[in-house]
């Protein structure tokens, strides 16, 4: 499969398991197409147009030409010099790499990371919160998170791969949106009893199984094992964590139990004084279930070989 392939039905995929509904992604993707043309010619030249067809600014091919035949990748979690250079060496040997996957951001999907969160001010909206709060709470999230890229060194691992002409990408969002619908299913599906029987859910999964092995498990971070789970959102898309200062409106809407892949010391302060229970299923297991669900998609349609690599575990469905 071609590599402009495989980044379109990455983001076809994404799309589809978008918590938010159909319309909500239509707009976006609308509103984009109108900022463009709104832009003078000068100003259409900076404009990144991805953002017409893609509504995920963290997935992007990075390097590499879009019509080159995709053979072997090699999947990671993170993507960085040490895991270029590995690729390369492998080559050497013979293993050729098409392709670097990384899950996280790397280079301009980095430095945009902020603006796929605003998808989790539709998520907030849709759970019931008013519109206006929903919008002030991730206005401040969004611009603290931008601030924070604004000075990262964003190209270092585009510019590695670059120098040894290795195609490379990333896919984030549409990867998160599949562990996050996957998993609000089984809970709305199984309706968990206590935050025992969470854990438990999530331990029928191959990547929590792995993950104890590697002490990186599920655990409750807030609640104890026999507490009720009643009512349970899944907390894992939209790019990172949002607002800390939301929990207040989350437990007015009867959302009892969150269960996320990592918060932080803020946010886990902030959980516990609203009385909502919390698990944390675990940042790399969840990372690799959203990979993998994704990946069990690319091997269907295309003869591709998966090479593990920085945190990336692949099981099949």
């Amino acid at each position: 499969m071609k590599l402009k392939d495989i980044y379109a039905l990455f983001v076809k995929e994404g799309i589809r398991l978008d918590p938010r509904s159909t319309a909500q992604v239509e707009q976006y993707l609308k509103d984009q197409k109108k900022s463009y043309r709104a832009l003078s010619a000068k100003d259409k030249k900076f404009f990144d147009s991805e953002t017409m067809t893609n509504p995920y600014s963290d997935t992007r091919i990075l390097h590499g030409d879009p019509n080159r035949e995709i053979r072997r990748i090699l999947v990671g979690i993170d993507i960085e010099p040490g895991e270029i250079a590995i690729a390369d060496q492998l080559s050497l040997r013979g293993d050729e790499i098409d392709l670097l996957l990384a899950h996280h951001p790397e280079g301009v999907a980095l430095a945009g990371l902020h603006e796929v969160m605003h998808m989790q001010t539709d998520f907030l909206k849709n759970a019931g919160i008013k519109d206006s709060i929903a919008e002030k709470l991730m206005k401040s999230r969004i611009d603290q998170v931008s601030r924070r890229l604004h000075s990262a060194n964003h190209t270092r691992s585009v510019d590695a791969a670059r120098l040894l002409d290795i195609p490379m990408m990333c896919c984030h969002t549409p990867a998160d949106n599949h562990v996050s619908t996957y998993l609000q299913k089984l809970m709305n599906a199984k309706k968990p009893r206590t935050l025992k029987h969470i854990v438990d859910l999530l331990m029928k999964e191959p990547e929590y199984r792995d993950a104890v092995l590697n002490k990186a498990g599920p655990e409750i971070l807030v609640g104890k094992a026999k507490d009720l789970a009643g009512k349970v959102y899944v907390d894992m898309t939209g790019g990172t964590e949002g607002s800390d200062k939301i929990f207040a409106r989350m437990s007015q809407l009867g959302i009892d139990t969150l269960l996320g892949m990592h918060y932080s010391e803020a946010h886990y302060k902030n959980i516990k004084a609203e009385g909502i229970n919390v698990v944390n299923a675990g940042h790399m297991a969840s990372d690799n279930l959203g990979m993998n669900l994704l990946l069990d998609k690319l091997t269907r349609k295309a003869d591709v070989e998966i090479v593990e690599c920085s945190g990336f575990k692949r099981f099949e469905r």
